[in-house]
């Protein structure tokens, strides 16, 4: 419990300033840093034929995204496929196969770098820096840049003429708000954390690993081969951007990707320090200090609960008794370290894991997939704010239906095309998991469960619970290096991604395109106690009640099961 208040405490006060630099970097208030920015970013402008100076509609917004983001996906496909014949590969790694390759681009192009692969032993120095962590650092400022256009439209001035054209609601320049926050923001923040990590101990080295004779010559090898490379900027971006692709394959439980107990304590507070500052950030961006508030309390009330449980499930419960459950944990960090870890990365949507989930109690497997099917305690970079606004959005919806009045938000009505791009989202998430769990498990031979009772069902459910939710970590019990994971999850991580980007900037944009009327005392007040607790209440039914079934059926019966023995 010490150390979940230490870590916390260290992230509010670490992310309060940061949010509010974050706030005059996307106002584009004048700084003293802009003399050494603009020499960086006036030469990208030029490449990318850009003026800095024009804002854009959603849908030219809209438009760019998808144009950069498929750009980046065929470069990224084609280092991964043709890795053995470029440079900087010591290691002689030879090309991914093709849906090994299809699944990792996409995975790490939707910011959610799920691993079927073994990153030491099946990517290249070139494609670790590029493809991975190059995507690491990129695709969460897209994603962030999407949630700012979003609050920009939510908090528009109703335009004077052409009411109800949302081509006249300028929601910012994409192209220049990805740069500034790649350069002004992430990329500093990478660069301390890198040195940070390097100074405990974490491998920052271009050069091949050594060799060495095992101890134990019953091992049956003569020699083992040691992986290096560049691995601490790549655990800065992966923390620092929600990402959690590791370099080794089991991730931060390994020595060499988290050597000590401080750097432990700098990851995990990488994995919150940005989602925390995009919330501090939402007050002084917008001039609503309250609606900050709402938004801070919501989802600290959320993540205290989600913590808690998983800290008690899994060092304090009766199931804690069991030894079985040290299997796949680190001696080092112990139960409660493992535990709060996993609370802290399936709440932001991270991934990253210094224990195997796969090992972790029933119940706080469950808590883990609940964690990911809310996506928005904390939740993703751009990903966590998007998907609590479209909460927001249902839940005045569902408030004004309760109270008889037309739901409306800070003075314009949320009609029907709006609720039925909101009802596509609430659907979406139900009718793609359920569906890929449901055929996973009817076919035999899909599934590569390694447990063929009710956590076989857990595994398979988590892992499209968690492309879906740009989270990344997985039960590693299953065998999902085959065509049939990789080619399932891709689309997937695709659904997960995109719409829950692009529909919230939408409704934003047609509010802000609708006349606003001025707020009165009949007007549903937002930013107030009973509100949050209607808000947090939706979120619930939205998320755990509709999938209790396949709880019950997982990780429930698994508990339980385990309590019969």
């Amino acid at each position: 419990m010490t150390e979940m208040l230490v870590i916390l405490a260290a992230s509010l006060l670490l992310a309060w300033p940061l949010g509010l630099y974050l706030a005059r970097v996307m106002r584009g208030t004048p700084m003293k840093v802009d003399v050494l920015f603009h020499w960086i970013e006036k030469p990208l402008y030029r490449l990318f034929g850009v003026d800095a100076a024009r804002s854009m509609s959603w849908r030219g917004y809209v438009l760019a995204f998808v144009l950069s983001n498929v750009v980046v996906a065929v470069l990224t496909q084609a280092v991964f496929m043709t890795q053995a014949w470029l440079p900087l590969n010591p290691d002689q790694i030879p090309n991914m196969r093709w849906d090994t390759a299809l699944h990792t681009m996409i995975s790490f192009l939707t910011n959610t770098n799920q691993q079927h692969y073994s990153g030491q032993a099946q990517l290249s120095y070139l494609s670790q820096m590029t493809g991975i962590t190059g995507l690491q650092v990129v695709t969460p400022m897209m994603g962030l840049a999407l949630a700012v256009a979003t609050l920009r439209a939510l908090f528009a001035r109703a335009p004077q003429t052409s009411a109800g054209d949302d081509r006249q609601v300028p929601v910012g320049n994409y192209y220049v708000d990805v740069v500034r926050l790649c350069v002004r923001f992430l990329l500093p923040l990478c660069l301390v954390w890198t040195l940070l990590l390097t100074s405990q101990g974490v491998p920052s080295t271009m050069a091949g690993g050594p060799q060495a004779t095992p101890i134990d010559a019953s091992a049956g090898m003569a020699l083992q081969k040691l992986p290096l490379g560049p691995v601490a900027a790549m655990v800065a971006a992966k923390q620092l951007g929600a990402n959690g692709g590791g370099w080794y394959g089991p991730n931060s439980s390994f020595p060499l990707e988290n050597p000590t107990p401080v750097s432990n304590m700098l990851e995990v507070v990488g994995i919150l320090l940005i989602p925390l500052a995009v919330i501090f950030m939402i007050g002084a961006f917008t001039g609503r200090r309250r609606f900050g508030v709402l938004v801070f309390s919501c989802m600290l009330g959320m993540s205290l609960l989600s913590t808690g449980a998983m800290m008690w499930s899994e060092g304090h419960s009766a199931s804690a008794a069991t030894p079985l459950l040290m299997e796949g944990k680190e001696a080092r960090f112990g139960a409660d370290g493992t535990a709060l870890w996993a609370a802290v990365t399936t709440q932001v949507s991270n991934g990253s894991v210094n224990g195997m989930h796969d090992s972790l109690a029933p119940l706080s497997g469950g808590i883990a997939m609940v964690n990911m099917l809310v996506s928005a305690i904390w939740g993703g970079i751009g990903c966590g704010l998007q998907q609590f606004i479209v909460y927001l959005l249902l839940g005045v919806f569902l408030a004004g239906l309760m109270t008889g009045r037309t739901p409306e938000l800070f003075g314009r009505k949320l009609e029907t095309p709006q609720v039925r791009l909101l009802a596509l989202l609430a659907l979406l998430q139900p009718i793609t998991l359920l569906l890929f769990t449901a055929i996973t498990l009817a076919v035999p031979g899909l599934a590569g469960t390694s447990n063929p009772g009710f956590h076989g069902i857990s595994q398979v459910f988590y892992e499209y619970v968690s492309a879906y939710a740009n989270n990344g970590s997985g039960f590693e019990g299953l065998g999902d290096a085959t065509v049939w994971w990789n080619l399932s999850c891709s689309l997937v991580l695709l659904l997960g991604r995109f719409p829950l980007l692009i529909i919230p900037l939408v409704v934003a944009a047609q509010l802000a395109a609708k006349r606003q009327a001025p707020e009165s005392a009949g007007s549903l007040q937002i930013e107030t106690p009973t509100f949050a607790l209607t808000l947090v209440s939706v979120i619930v039914i939205l998320t755990v009640l509709q999938f209790m079934p396949a709880l019950v059926l997982g990780p429930v019966a698994d508990h339980l099961s385990m309590g019969l023995h």
